[in-house]
C-alpha cells in the first residue's frame, strides 16, 4: 500500500516544466486556424472549442506544477538551476500570452488580465534567466541549445496582443529585448553546432525552435509597424529559409524516438504558418496563401499526432520519471 501511494508523489516530483510547451503548440494551432478563417472569410465554428481545450489543458498542467511546487520544492529548485530545464520556465508565461491572443476573438474581457499576467511573468523569467547566464558557475558550451531561445521568443510574443490593447511602448520594449537576444543566441547556438559536439538526439527536435524568433518577430513587427518593409521581409524570408533547412533534414528527425521535446516541432511550425498568412494579407501574392494552407494542414496533422503520442506516453508512464 505504501508503494502504491508513493508512486503518484514520485511522478509529480519529476513532472517537467517543459510540459508547458504542449500549451504553446496547442495555442499556436488555435491561432493559426483563427487566422486561416479570417483570411478565407469563413467561420468553421471551431475557435471556441480549440480555445476551451487549450485553456483546460493549461489549467490542468498549472495545477499539477503548483502541486509540485508545494510538495516537491527541491525538484523545482533543481530545475531552476539546470542549464537546459531553466529555459523552459518561460513556456508558462508564453502560454499565457498566446492564450490572450487566442481569446481576442472570443472574450475580450479576459484578454487584458491574461496578457498582463503573461507579460509581467515573462519579464520576471527573462530577468532571472539572463542573471543566471551572466553569473553562472557550471554552464558549459554543450549546454547551449535552441531551447535557450525560449526566453527571447516570449518577449517577441508580447506585441502581438499588446499593440491591439494600446500598449505600444511596452510592446516595443519587449520586441527590442527579444530581437536583441535572438541575434546573440543565434550566434552562440550555431557556434556550438559547428565547432563543438552535436546536440543530443533527445533534444534534436529543439532545432525547430530556430524558426520561431524570425517568424514570431515578423508577426509582431507587422503589428507594430503594419507595413511590409525591408526589415519585415528579411524576418519572414529568413524564417521561411530555416523552415526549408529543417524540412530538408526530415530523415534525421524521422529516426527519433518520441519524447516531450517533439512538441518543439509544433509552435515554430504554427508561427511560420501564421506569418505566411500575414504575408499573403499584406502582399496579396497567392503563393503565400498556398504556403500557409499547406503548412496549416501539416501543423494540424502534427499536433493531432503529438496529442495522441503524449497521451499514450502518459498512460504508459513513459514521462514524469527519473532521468526523463
Amino acid at each position: 500500500m505504501e508503494n502504491t501511494l508513493a508512486q503518484p508523489q514520485s511522478r509529480l516530483a519529476f513532472f517537467p516544466v517543459s510540459f508547458f510547451s504542449v500549451i504553446m503548440g496547442l495555442s499556436g494551432l488555435t491561432i493559426a486556424w483563427e487566422k486561416a478563417q479570417h483570411v478565407f472569410n469563413v467561420d468553421l465554428g471551431i475557435n471556441v472549442w480549440l480555445v476551451t481545450f487549450t485553456a483546460s489543458v493549461f489549467g490542468l498542467l498549472l495545477l499539477l506544477y503548483l502541486g509540485k511546487v508545494v510538495r516537491h520544492p527541491q525538484s523545482v529548485t533543481q530545475e531552476l538551476s539546470h542549464p537546459v530545464k531553466l529555459s523552459f520556465f518561460p513556456t508558462i508565461s508564453i502560454s499565457l500570452l498566446l492564450l490572450a491572443t487566442a481569446l481576442q476573438g472570443l472574450n475580450v474581457s479576459f484578454v487584458l488580465p491574461v496578457w498582463a499576467a503573461g507579460a509581467l511573468l515573462h519579464l520576471v523569467f527573462t530577468l532571472y534567466v539572463v542573471n543566471k547566464w551572466m553569473h553562472h558557475a557550471h554552464f558549459q558550451i554543450q549546454h547551449i541549445n535552441p531551447a535557450w531561445f525560449i526566453p527571447a521568443v516570449g518577449n517577441v510574443v508580447v506585441p502581438i496582443t499588446g499593440v491591439t490593447l494600446g500598449y505600444v511602448d511596452v510592446s516595443w520594449f519587449f520586441f527590442s529585448v527579444g530581437m536583441f537576444f535572438w541575434l546573440i543566441l543565434m550566434t552562440l547556438v550555431f557556434n556550438r553546432m559547428i565547432f563543438h559536439q552535436a546536440i543530443d538526439a533527445f533534444l534534436l527536435p529543439s532545432l525547430f525552435i530556430l524558426i520561431a524568433p524570425p517568424a514570431v518577430g515578423f508577426i509582431a513587427y507587422m503589428r507594430l509597424e503594419n507595413e511590409l518593409d525591408a526589415f519585415a521581409r528579411v524576418l519572414y524570408f529568413f524564417g521561411l529559409f530555416l523552415t526549408m533547412l529543417l524540412f530538408s533534414q526530415f530523415g534525421r528527425f524521422a529516426k527519433l524516438t518520441f519524447g516531450l521535446p517533439w512538441w518543439a516541432y509544433s509552435f515554430p511550425l504554427s508561427a511560420i504558418t501564421i506569418a505566411s498568412f500575414v504575408m499573403y494579407e499584406k502582399s496579396h501574392v497567392v503563393a503565400y496563401q498556398w504556403i500557409a494552407s499547406g503548412l496549416l494542414v501539416l501543423l494540424t496533422v502534427l499536433v493531432t499526432l503529438l496529442v495522441v503520442l503524449t497521451l499514450r506516453a502518459v498512460f504508459r508512464n513513459d514521462v514524469c520519471k527519473p532521468g526523463h
